[in-house]
């Protein structure tokens, strides 16, 4: 991938002093992040097709086949795995993603981002605060990434995206760690079919989740694209001098 500025055409200089702050575009890791976030949500789709079936079956135990039974199974299973291992690699892209846009943010306005750069990663990680830490350096990166008026002020662009992709996010974690947990007691087959009804609804949450994500993604990512488009960084940079 390119490490060119963002905004400025192939070989052309970095509008910093050399050695100082550089400023990574975010589009080639938005793209894939897209990718793997529609994937989620196809694998969230598929999920809540062998979230039915399992349900169905159960709706119908006693005049199920054998067969039945063991597709409904396997594809339960298999959307499980799928779920997994998407995830995996989503969280992976999405972190060095965030921490890019993180450290584009500083550049461009200083006194926005409270936080540290390295707070979008080791955030994710730090049990309970992990629940607030990621949307409050997201909620910073997307007030600090804000294009700019005429007049120099930052233009007023609502968080609501940010909101509405952490709320359902959460949601979708507390509900599925619900559903796990009603599952796993589960011993006759009504109470089983109610876990597998909690897990459908998680997995609904989970792929409005990821459409949000989407949005959040590359929002951010075209609005720290036209920012950096417009040259007007933070006065004074760490070690640097004066960018106007």
């Amino acid at each position: 991938m390119s490490h060119n500025p963002v905004g400025a055409p192939s070989g052309a200089p970095a509008p910093y002093p050399a050695g100082g702050p550089v400023l990574r575009s975010p589009a080639g890791l938005a793209t894939a992040v897209t990718v793997l976030l529609g994937l989620v949500a196809a694998c969230d789709l598929f999920a809540i097709y062998a979230d039915f079936s399992v349900y169905s079956v159960l709706d119908s135990l006693l005049s199920a086949t054998e067969g039945e039974l063991k597709r409904a199974d396997r594809l339960y299973e298999l959307a499980g795995r799928l779920q997994g291992w998407g995830t995996v690699a989503t969280a992976v892209v999405f972190i060095v993603w965030f921490h890019r846009v993180r450290g584009n943010a500083e550049i461009f306005t200083q006194d926005i981002c409270t936080l540290g750069r390295g707070w979008s990663i080791g955030g994710w990680f730090v049990p309970l605060a992990n629940l607030w830490l990621p949307f409050r350096v997201a909620a910073e990166t997307w007030q600090a990434s804000a294009p700019q008026t005429p007049e120099g002020a930052l233009r007023e662009v609502s968080r609501a995206p940010v909101r509405a992709w952490w709320v359902l996010w959460l949601l979708s974690v507390a509900v599925g760690r619900m559903a796990t947990t009603f599952y796993n007691r589960a011993d006759t087959p009504d109470t089983l079919q109610q876990a597998v009804g909690t897990v459908m609804f998680a997995d609904l949450l989970d792929l409005a989740a990821a459409l949000l994500a989407i949005l959040f993604v590359r929002k951010l990512s075209r609005m720290q694209q036209e920012r950096a488009e417009q040259r007007t960084f933070a006065a004074v940079l760490p070690g640097g001098p004066k960018i106007v």
